[in-house]
């Protein structure tokens, strides 16, 4: 019962009857007004959240990414150098980092991939420039064996 009203902010009245038995009263709860309403409460849940630069060496490291690396240098003779940049960060409305892979060309840069990584790191999409929409990293797999 003491748990019950400790989640109570109001004022309790404590009263001693003559029947010598303590009588507790809750005069009001506004916070509590109709219990019988359901409503929906967002309950953060403690997660581990990874930084900028967790982000961008999950992407880095992707094999695809290091393959892409290596072909552009051998085929340019090391003039070509594939880069990386995080580009976005996790907003409450969209929880992702966006990872910019690119060629960094002398004069300019030239986009290769886009890459969201969920600020868990639990999640890596790619974008699918032909659909305009982020994939799994199994789907674009897939694609690059066609």
């Amino acid at each position: 019962m003491a748990t019950l009203l400790i989640g109570f902010t109001d004022t309790l009245a404590l009263s001693q009857k003559p029947q010598k038995y303590l009588q507790i009263n809750l005069k009001s709860s506004p916070s509590f007004v109709d219990l019988g309403a359901s409503t929906a409460v967002k309950v953060s849940q403690a997660t581990k959240e990874i930084d900028e630069k967790t982000a961008f060496n999950l992407v880095w490291q992707l094999p695809q990414v290091q393959r892409k690396a290596r072909i552009i240098s051998q085929l340019s003779k090391g003039t070509i150098k594939v880069g990386a940049i995080v580009d976005g960060y996790p907003t409450p409305d969209d929880p992702y980092y966006t990872v910019r892979v690119f060629e960094d060309e002398p004069d300019h840069n030239t986009t290769i991939y886009w890459f969201r990584v969920l600020n868990t790191g639990d999640v890596i999409e790619v974008l699918d420039v032909i659909e305009n929409k982020y994939i799994s990293l199994e789907e674009w797999r897939a694609q690059l064996k066609r």
